[in-house]
């Protein structure tokens, strides 16, 4: 990833510390808290011995409330921990050139609504959750993104069906693309077929065979419309750059090209960058997983707004 060693450095200057600050509130909070629980089995057990359960109540009704307090110390805990880091890391990217200004919204996310205009699953979304909601600029684009957790009823059996959990982005440009314009991960298309005949229902054709680069159509499949710029949307470069993301990530990549909006989304198993509780969360790892993701989402924006 492009500025991976300066990022570590501005890991050991600015986040490290601010992790540690947030690492000393977390050990503080969990002593006040089995310090509280000991005190209250303590007034339990004199309880049981002395048998005076008004006293026993008088004096275990300020610690419940106080464990009550600490309770909502350590979900506001929770809750703040990623808005600090992730703003520290919108900070460093956002320094760079090209790069407008990054706004980021702990609890909001794309719509449902633009999730469906995208054309990437062909899905109902029964379950459609989305938080962290970024968005700024790239050179002439701008652009919005969130992490999503998408599932559905399935239709044989009463349960959920996973449908995509990870980062999605949407963004726009200056000039209409004209078309359409789907790429998806080749290794899920069993389980893309509604996405599939919803692209080929507005007449797009399975193009794989125009692109020039071989790993991209064992990757990839791709459609398009009769009225897309295929060439110069899907260079060779620009075919080459995606593979090579899958490639260094391990992650499936889903694109589409709507006339002036460009659809990008990367799958991710958990919500990254959520505080462990009852273990230290000073980790560059953990910081990492976030940063990499994030930019290399930017990356192919950047990328594409260079090429064209």
């Amino acid at each position: 990833m492009r500025r991976l060693e300066e990022f570590r450095i501005f890991y050991n200057h600015t986040i490290h510390p601010e992790l540690m600050r947030l690492d000393r509130q977390r050990m503080r909070l969990l002593l006040l808290l089995f310090l509280s629980l000991f005190f209250l089995l303590a007034v339990f057990l004199f309880e049981a011995v002395v048998g005076i359960w008004f006293i026993s109540l008088l004096l275990s009704l300020p610690i419940g409330i106080y464990i009550s307090f600490l309770a909502y110390r350590i979900r506001k805990f929770i809750r703040d921990f990623k808005p600090r880091i992730v703003n520290l890391i919108l900070d460093f990217i956002d320094d760079s050139v090209n790069y407008g200004a990054l706004h980021y919204d702990a609890k909001g996310g794309l719509s449902k609504d633009r999730f469906f205009q995208s054309m990437l699953f062909g899905t109902n979304a029964d379950v459609y959750e989305a938080e962290d909601y970024i968005k700024g600029s790239i050179g002439s684009i701008t652009f919005e993104l969130c992490e999503l957790n998408v599932r559905e009823f399935s239709r044989v059996r009463s349960r959920l069906n996973y449908v995509f959990r990870g980062i999605f982005l949407h963004a726009r440009i200056e000039e209409s693309l004209r078309g359409t314009i789907v790429i998806l991960p080749r290794e899920y298309r069993q389980y893309l077929s509604r996405a599939i005949r919803e692209v080929r229902g507005i007449g797009a054709l399975n193009i794989n065979d125009m692109m020039r680069s071989e790993e991209f159509r064992e990757v990839f499949i791709a459609y398009s419309t009769r009225d897309a710029k295929v060439r110069d949307l899907l260079s060779e470069d620009m075919q080459n750059i995606l593979v090579d993301y899958r490639d260094e990530t391990g992650k499936e990549i889903y694109i589409s090209f709507i006339n002036k909006d460009v659809y990008l989304a990367i799958t991710g198993d958990r919500n990254i960058l959520e505080p462990y509780l009852f273990r230290s969360n000073i980790s560059f790892e953990l910081v990492r997983e976030f940063y990499e993701d994030i930019t290399m989402l930017f990356e192919i924006v950047e990328d594409f707004d260079k090429l064209h």
